[in-house]
């Protein structure tokens, strides 16, 4: 290896050209194949990825230098379940709430009528705003959801504003029976698994990969679920799911026969559900999980697990039971932590808080906990290419303004993010 002569520049030195060598990082995460925490560490970047890391005293030349003087480095978050394609506020209802009135679905049609009513351009920038915001955090890359225009039009410009500002577009038309269908969701679902899926289908793009429902009490059956789902399968949408937010309501189950990417929220669960979902982390590992495939693999190839996905800010907002985190950990489901950002029941896109959460309150460990904020989400959106830091991967960095991640935990809600490099730029 080379010696490293060039003098130190800043953090803006990363630009997504050349080589940059990150250097000074006391405690870097690789999340790779041996979930290696190298200490005084540094990682290669070359354009926008990976590619080396190791320690600093083995690294190689570079173009550029920069040091980050003893701070700790991660790789971006992955939030892999977010609504952020909304106008209106719903701070009453939460202050409500907050007074002891329970949550319901309901609140939804609020959101949606002030969507509805939203210009093409107001959306775009609350969006881009909430992405910023997001980025300031330390998230890399994001999904988000439609659902909250619920009828053909709406639907279809909210997929085509989300596909021009995140990572992955999830299908959300089943969200809530709106209340032009009220009792009538069956024809809703004919709807949604018709005219409106054509119309997604032809303005999201090719970032638009998912299908969604809200399968609980109050909004869609598990057979009504089924029909959408399979529908949006056949149309080439991959499967995911709101399931056992409200109880025990066949969601978890109806994920699993499926083969959904995830199944999100799953406050309550049965011994059945959580077995369910560690029977299928516990073989998605046995056949080598993503650490036997290249930054590069094909999704296709990989036989993957349906995600236990939690959302710990949402858990506190509404104030239900925790999801039982701990139990699918040590049942060997594959978790994910996301930030479900959205205006009724977690308007916040901060994975910093949910992380640290999950390791106060959900009895995460830490390791756990930023494996389920990262790889854990990649995992969730079928990805190889972002969540770790190994050659090949997206150069995703979350810089912390500490020197190891457990302040994340042990100083809640202070602002730990120094700065967020994505695709090999510092974007905060």
């Amino acid at each position: 290896m080379a010696a490293n002569t060039e003098p130190s520049e800043t953090l803006d030195a990363l630009t997504g050209t050349g080589t940059v060598l990150v250097e000074g990082v006391s405690e870097l995460w690789t999340l790779d194949a041996e979930r290696r925490v190298l200490r005084d560490a540094a990682v290669l970047i070359e354009g926008d990825v990976i590619a080396w890391a190791g320690p600093r005293s083995e690294a190689p030349a570079a173009d550029r230098r920069v040091d980050l003087e003893g701070r700790a480095v991660l790789p971006g978050w992955v939030d892999s379940h977010s609504h952020m394609v909304f106008d209106g506020d719903r701070s009453a209802e939460f202050q409500a709430r907050m007074a002891g009135e329970s949550y319901s679905a309901g609140g939804i049609g609020v959101t949606t009528g002030a969507t509805r009513e939203a210009s093409d351009e107001r959306l775009a920038a609350l969006l881009a705003s909430r992405v910023e915001e997001a980025r300031r955090g330390g998230t890399t890359c994001m999904e988000t959801k439609t659902g909250y225009g619920l009828n053909v039009e709406d639907e279809a410009r909210s997929a085509r504003i989300a596909a021009e500002h995140m990572d992955e577009v999830t299908f959300l038309g089943a969200h809530l029976v709106p209340a032009e269908y009220k009792n009538r969701a069956d024809e809703y679902v004919d709807l949604v698994t018709g005219e409106m899926l054509q119309a997604v289908l032809a303005s999201g793009g090719e970032r638009l990969r998912w299908a969604d429902v809200f399968c609980e009490e109050g909004a869609f059956t598990p057979e009504q679920s089924r029909r959408v789902l399979e529908a949006c399968r056949a149309a080439g949408l991959t499967p995911r799911l709101h399931g056992n937010q409200l109880g025990e309501t066949g969601g978890v189950a109806l994920a699993l026969e499926l083969g959904a990417a995830s199944v999100d929220h799953i406050n309550y669960l049965s011994s059945e559900d959580i077995e369910g979902l560690g029977a299928s982390g516990r073989a998605f590992r046995a056949n080598g999980g993503v650490d036997g495939a290249p930054p590069a693999a094909d999704p296709a190839g990989i036989d993957w697990p349906t995600v236990a996905t939690i959302l710990p800010a949402c858990d506190l907002s509404t104030r239900a039971p925790l999801a039982p985190a701990r139990e699918l950990a040590d049942a060997g489901a594959t978790l994910a932590i996301a930030s479900n950002c959205n205006p009724g029941t977690s308007y916040t896109s901060s994975m910093n808080f949910c992380v640290g959460t999950a390791v106060l309150q959900m009895r995460l460990t830490l390791e756990e906990a930023l494996e389920a904020a990262t790889l854990g989400g990649a995992t969730a959106l079928r990805r190889t290419d972002v969540g770790r830091i190994v050659p090949g991967a997206r150069a995703d960095l979350h810089v912390l303004n500490a020197p190891a991640a457990i302040h994340l935990a042990y100083r809640p809600g202070m602002p730990m993010t120094a700065a967020t490099i994505r695709k090999g730029v510092r974007v905060a």
